[in-house]
This record gives C-alpha cells, sequence and structure tokens, in this order.
C-alpha cells in the first residue's frame, strides 16, 4: 500500500513540476515517468490518461492553496490586511519558485486555462470551479470590508472577480518577463480598483467618524 501510494504522489509531482515549467502539451507520460522514477504501468494503474493526471494534479495543487488562502484570508485581523497578506504570499511563492528553477513559474490554474481550456471540457470546468471559490473567498473580504467602510464598491462580487482576474494577471506578466518586480503593484492597484485607503488610513477614518471628527 505505501509503495503505491508513494508512486501516485511521485506522478503527480513530477507532472506538476514538469507542467509548471514547459506546459501541459508537450508533456508525455514517459516523460513524467521518467522524471517521477516509476515505470510507465504504474502510471496507468492510477491514471486512465493524461487529461485524468491533469485534473489530478489540479485538484492537489488546489488542495494546497485553498488552505493558504483560507488562512491567509480568515482570521482577527481587518479585511485589508487580510487580503494583502494573500498578495504578499502570492509575491513570496513566485519568488520562491524563481529561486528554485530559475523562472517564474506562474499561477498553474492561469497557465492551463490559456494552454487547455480550449481543449478539453472537463478542464475548462474544473478551472472554473476553482477560480470561482477564489472569488468566493475575496467576496466575503471585500464584503466585510465595505460593511466597515473601508472600500467603495458597488458590488462586492463584481469586485472580487476583479481583483483575483488582477491578481492573475500579474502574475501571468511576471512569469512572461521572468521579474518576480512586476507583482509589486499589485497591492497599491487593489486599493485603487476597491476605491479604498491603505488598512491604517482606512481605520483612522473609520474611526473619526466614529468620534463625529474629522478625517485628518
Amino acid at each position: 500500500m505505501g509503495r503505491t501510494s508513494d508512486a501516485r504522489k511521485k506522478i503527480l509531482s513530477a507532472a506538476q513540476s514538469l507542467i509548471e515549467l514547459r506546459g501541459y502539451s508537450a508533456l508525455g507520460v514517459a516523460e513524467i515517468c521518467k522524471a517521477a522514477g516509476v515505470p510507465k504501468g504504474s502510471f496507468y494503474y492510477f491514471f486512465e490518461s493524461k487529461e485524468a493526471l491533469a485534473l489530478a494534479v489540479i485538484d492537489e495543487h488546489w488542495a494546497d492553496q485553498e488552505r493558504l488562502w483560507r488562512h491567509v484570508l480568515t482570521g482577527e485581523a481587518a479585511p485589508l490586511r487580510r487580503l494583502r497578506r494573500l498578495f504578499e504570499a502570492t509575491e513570496a511563492a513566485q519568488r520562491a519558485g524563481q529561486r528554485s528553477c530559475g523562472t517564474v513559474s506562474g499561477c498553474l490554474f492561469g497557465n492551463l486555462s490559456l494552454e487547455m481550456s480550449n481543449h478539453t471540457e472537463a478542464v475548462r470546468g474544473r478551472l472554473q470551479e476553482i477560480f470561482d471559490l477564489q472569488v468566493d473567498l475575496v467576496e466575503a473580504v471585500i464584503a466585510e470590508a465595505l460593511a466597515r467602510a473601508e472600500v467603495s464598491v458597488a458590488d462586492p462580487r463584481e469586485a472580487a472577480r476583479s481583483v483575483v482576474a488582477q491578481l492573475e494577471g500579474q502574475v501571468l506578466f511576471a512569469k512572461l518577463y521572468n521579474d518576480t518586480r512586476r507583482l509589486a503593484p499589485l497591492w497599491p492597484n487593489c486599493l485603487a480598483l476597491l476605491g479604498a485607503r491603505a488598512p491604517d488610513e482606512a481605520a483612522g477614518v473609520l474611526a473619526a467618524g466614529r468620534e463625529g471628527l474629522p478625517p485628518t
């Protein structure tokens, strides 16, 4: 049981690394198995096709990312502080990836959306579900910030979609230019998109309003 479980994990890990480096379409089963250090027969024991492997890689990656997003976006901190932590965590992950393999790998979901969404409906559908879940998590934070008068948006759902799209777009630019400095404008641009002040300033405005004082 332990050996078969290890083989599946090795295949998933190797596939994700190769997809991040070279994309999905260029990969073959033999190359994935060689990188994983497992016989080719092991691949078809766990996955009926390369598409099935792609879906498993997506689910595995989302399980890890969802835990991170939920951890970062929930808690006692003010909503804008939590949202900023998401941007900081994203930038840190891209920097770590660049140090590890020499290139900015970008977002696995964004990369696969560009490469595969017109070729396989199963992958397209799963990626849509994941991006919708990301929007759900961000929307909850924006709605909380709106209730605290820290942002000015007409529709928290649409604002959340814009934030996730901005995050994906900046990560795409960082990958294209192989330069994580492209991620630096993420937070100020997010504040502008939300019609928000920086968290400390927003908190000061809110406190001043409660005390009947003009904001300074």
